[in-house]
């Protein structure tokens, strides 16, 4: 795969994850997909498969509103690709730490991408 087909295929799952597009985000992903969540250096979420991943978009969908991932830099490596991302999203229901329904959220973090046949084997989120 060429960094181009690469880049093709993030941005396609990040416009369907912004659209609230669950089919169009599992087009993308391997059916082996493993994903991960990291926030402040803490694992806080693994999941293997696409099944599993499919439940877990929808929970995480039904907490915004609205929400957008927007590509700030690209950095290719040998077997994967690290996006930096700018996160912001309008919360639809209230979270234990405070925030209140339609309260705006901010966030940099970065995703990590591996390939395999074409799609995402291996997703890593980063805040």
């Amino acid at each position: 795969m060429t960094p181009h087909n690469k880049e093709e295929i993030i941005k396609n799952y990040i416009t369907a994850y912004n659209s609230f597009d669950l089919e169009g985000m599992c087009s993308q992903l391997h059916a082996e997909i493993e994903f991960i969540y990291i926030n402040k250096g803490e694992t806080n979420l693994t999941l293997n498969g696409i099944d599993a991943f499919k439940v877990q978009a929808e929970q995480t969908a039904a907490m915004f509103k609205a929400r957008k991932q927007e590509i700030i830099s690209i950095v290719y490596g040998d077997n994967h690709v690290e996006v930096d991302i700018h996160y912001t999203g309008t919360l639809a229901v209230e979270f234990p730490n405070g925030l209140k329904v339609g309260d705006d959220i901010e966030l940099k973090g970065k995703s990590v991408f591996q390939f395999y046949d074409g799609l995402i084997l291996k997703l890593v989120d980063m805040s």
